[in-house]
């Protein structure tokens, strides 16, 4: 394209126009305004579907794996936010509100049908069944042979052996395998004896009393006990372990149906309302918008304007206008 002197000067003079305007940060400023003036009264149904939010939530979470440098720099943030020395000042309860420890308290406790549905399931398993049977049997395999009185009465240690031997002898077998074969015998018993058991220690009353009791143990302890229970050095396997969770979960049916199925039922909820709402759902307001956002933007718009990006970006789009038939004839007839 054959360049004409007048047009590369109108566009020069264009160019240095927009250049000073965006310079000053109040233009910036009065833009970044207006548009949200306008953004604000648009309804979310006139400029997005369903299926356009449904698509681009399914592609970014769902069908796009995080990356291994993600992995890393989550593995990163939680070991910093462990190590970090404030842990050791900080106490437990600077970051956790005692009123709500009090609200969890009170709801725990008063669900006393799932709680006893919970026992009931755990007194159930044979595993708990297993356990109390060999406690039994070991406390009094254990009493029999460290009983206070035997050791603190003469003669009544070898009383309590003759007579473990005695016991032997009429049942033709060991004291173990005897006490072993009752409890299996009555197994059934037990359990239901120890359902009734921790069901009358952990009533409402009992329950929510005990959580107080935990959390005036610990509400004093620094948070930097948490290296206690969390393996610092561990964290890059441990993190990877929850990612494989998560990329397994993410190619699921099941969870694009959730996201599916979420998704149209917020949007169901929303599309009628303006997008002054749904920002103010995430607090995002004018207040934010003025003294916030375009201080965040005004200084990417200077770094573009010095890096002559915009200008020539800009030359681009007015070279098509000023060459374009219709600029050529306006500009002919003043000639």
């Amino acid at each position: 394209m054959q360049q004409n002197p007048m047009l590369e000067q109108l566009i020069e003079a264009h160019l240095d126009f927009l250049a000073h305007e965006f310079s000053q940060p109040e233009t910036v400023q009065q833009e970044f305004l207006h548009f949200y003036h306008w953004f604000r009264k648009q309804h979310l149904k006139d400029l997005w579907s369903c299926e356009q939010l449904n698509a681009l939530l399914q592609k970014q979470i769902l069908d796009t794996p995080a990356s291994a440098f993600l992995i890393e720099q989550i593995a990163e943030h939680i070991r910093f936010a462990l190590v970090h020395p404030v842990n050791d000042s900080a106490k437990i309860a600077d970051v956790i509100p005692v009123l709500t420890i009090d609200k969890i308290a009170q709801y725990v406790a008063s669900k006393s049908g799932h709680r006893q549905r919970l026992i009931k399931t755990v007194v159930s398993n044979p595993a708990f069944s297993a356990m109390i049977s060999q406690l039994i049997q070991h406390s009094i395999q254990d009493y029999l042979d460290n009983s206070l009185i035997a050791k603190s009465v003469p003669g009544v240690s070898r009383f309590m052996k003759m007579g473990k031997s005695v016991l032997e002898t009429v049942t033709d077998s060991s004291l173990d395998s005897a006490v072993s074969a009752y409890l299996q015998k009555n197994i059934l018993k037990l359990s239901q004896m120890s359902e009734s058991v921790l069901n009358q220690h952990l009533d409402d009353d009992k329950l929510y009393h005990l959580q107080a009791n935990i959390w005036h143990k610990i509400k004093d302890l620094p948070l930097s006990v948490l290296k206690n229970y969390i393996e610092v050095q561990d964290l890059p396997q441990t993190v990877v372990l929850g990612h494989e969770i998560w990329d397994f979960m993410r190619q699921s049916d099941y969870l694009k149906q959730q996201l599916h199925d979420g998704v149209h039922a917020w949007y169901v909820r929303n599309q009628e309302r303006t997008f002054d709402l749904l920002l103010r759902d995430l607090n995002i307001d004018e207040a934010l918008i003025q003294q916030e956002l375009q201080q965040l933007l005004n200084p990417v718009i200077q770094q573009m304007l010095s890096q002559q990006y915009l200008r020539e970006r800009a030359r681009l789009y007015l070279e098509k206008f000023y060459y374009s038939e219709p600029a050529q004839k306006i500009l002919d007839t003043r000639t």
